[in-house]
């Protein structure tokens, strides 16, 4: 099997501030950020603003509690990305490409599901409202994978960094839309004089957002598939079915494995923790807000918009970095700054209600959250052969969840336990691992040689 890695050189000369800025321009990074904001939307419309919904449709918490589950199609996509690596889609793949057409079938799926959604009422029956739901986040899932191997495919690995950049503001712009946005449009859609529950209005919400997302329908239309950089050999058509599946499945597991060898594990073991302080700290962020007293309008207006557009400012600021100075000594500054971050939510819980020291500490956590998320994926997306671009990456963006979830799982116990004080302090000391194995990998890639 011929093998052509994409992997980061030791550092190189740093490039012009000029030349660093000018690749924010380029239209592969436009239509990323474009593609960022279809990627974006659907998430938060089967987590919190699905939570939201059911909740004002009286349905318990335990139950939109079990509903979060539908989550983890993201954490399981690496079952199928194989699939969406290799598998052609009949007809559409020879006009549109592998890429643009798995891309193309997976908006589709997602804004038909929107739509069926809104037509769905969880006070009659909640069954529909869940199938509805997994269809939204298989669809999303789907295009994750299609997307992140369209993104390594589109460019060099020098501008990943800014493709990881542009990705991020697309998305967290769309989670602005899909958060802030979508209860915005639910409230105004609302008949006035009738108290109470309306179903007409989150019907309208989920609609809108489902015509959202023609934007990334149009955008996969108007872009052009990657240029092919593969080895022949490695997309050469499978006589049989064994062979597709060592050539779709195995071998890219393999092929990982044969590049890194023993530093495979370590790689691995950054990976499942890098992101661990932000998850765990994550959910419990809710609460504590309202623990604390923050009203439902201080907390969108904070933490949705405010917050996410610190969220832009720090991946922005973190591709830049990372242009200039190498994607790995940004991904310890990330590290570092995610661990710290949390350690001021402990000092946000001595301040009581105090919306100043909220914008402060919300600034800071996202700020160093885009940072870190922006060096991250330009990491991961250095890591993957261009061969089994979608299937590594997928088994790579799966890897950094699963860990994280489970703990995530017991943040409500350990609050109850020791108090919020002593829940963040803990998962900034989370962050201490991660720094040991950033350090490490840098030492190894220093002594990787390029290929």
């Amino acid at each position: 099997m011929i093998s052509e890695p994409v992997i980061t050189a030791p550092e190189k000369a740093k490039k012009p501030w000029r030349d660093v800025f000018a690749v924010y321009a380029e239209p592969a990074t436009l239509r990323m950020l474009l593609l960022g904001f279809s990627a974006g939307l659907p998430l938060l419309l089967v987590f919190g603003t699905l939570s939201f919904w059911l909740r004002e449709a009286a349905i318990d918490r335990t139950t939109i509690g079990y509903l979060s589950w539908v989550g983890l199609a993201y954490a399981f996509k690496w079952v199928w990305a194989p699939l969406v690596d290799r598998m052609p889609i009949p007809v559409l793949t020879r006009m549109l490409g592998r890429r643009r057409s798995w891309l193309l079938v997976s908006q589709l799926i997602i804004i038909s599901a929107l739509i069926s959604i809104g037509l769905t009422d969880p006070r009659v029956a909640l069954t529909p409202v869940v199938w509805c739901a997994l269809a939204i986040a298989f669809g999303s899932a789907t295009q994750d994978i299609a997307l992140d191997a369209y993104r390594i495919e589109s460019a060099d690995t020098d501008r990943q960094a800014a493709l990881a950049a542009a990705y991020q503001t697309g998305y967290r712009i769309a989670m602005i839309w899909a958060g802030a946005g979508a209860l915005w449009i639910a409230a105004r859609a609302e008949v006035p004089g009738v108290v109470g529950y309306q179903q007409g209005a989150w019907q309208i919400a989920y609609w809108v957002m489902a015509a959202s997302m023609l934007l990334g329908v149009a955008t996969v239309l108007l872009s052009p598939e990657p240029i092919i950089r593969h080895s022949s050999r490695a997309f050469a058509p499978a006589r049989n079915a064994a062979e597709w599946l060592q050539g779709a499945l195995i071998e890219p597991f393999a092929d990982f494995l044969r590049r890194y060898g023993k530093q495979a594990i370590l790689i691995l073991a950054l990976i499942a923790v890098y992101r661990i302080s932000d998850v765990v700290m994550g959910i419990m962020a809710n609460p504590f807000y309202v623990d604390m007293g923050y009203t439902k309008d201080e907390v969108a207006a904070v933490t949705k918009i405010y917050g996410v557009i610190m969220t832009l400012v720090g991946a922005f600021v973190g591709g830049v970095l990372a242009m200039r100075f190498g994607v790995m000594r940004v991904l310890m500054l990330g590290a570092v700054l995610s661990a710290a971050s949390n350690l001021l939510f402990a000092w946000l819980g001595s301040r009581g209600h105090d919306v100043w020291a909220l914008t402060f500490v919300i600034s800071a956590d996202n700020l160093s959250s885009g940072i870190a998320s922006a060096a991250f994926i330009a990491y991961l997306s250095s890591l993957t052969n261009i061969n089994y671009s979608a299937t590594q990456y997928a088994l790579f963006s799966s890897m950094m969840l699963l860990l994280p979830k489970f703990l995530a799982g017991y943040s409500g116990k350990y609050v109850d336990a020791f108090g919020y004080s002593h829940f963040f302090t803990a998962t900034a000391l989370l962050g201490l691992p991660v720094l040991v194995l950033v350090y490490l990998a840098s030492r190894a890639q220093a002594t990787q040689p390029a290929t």
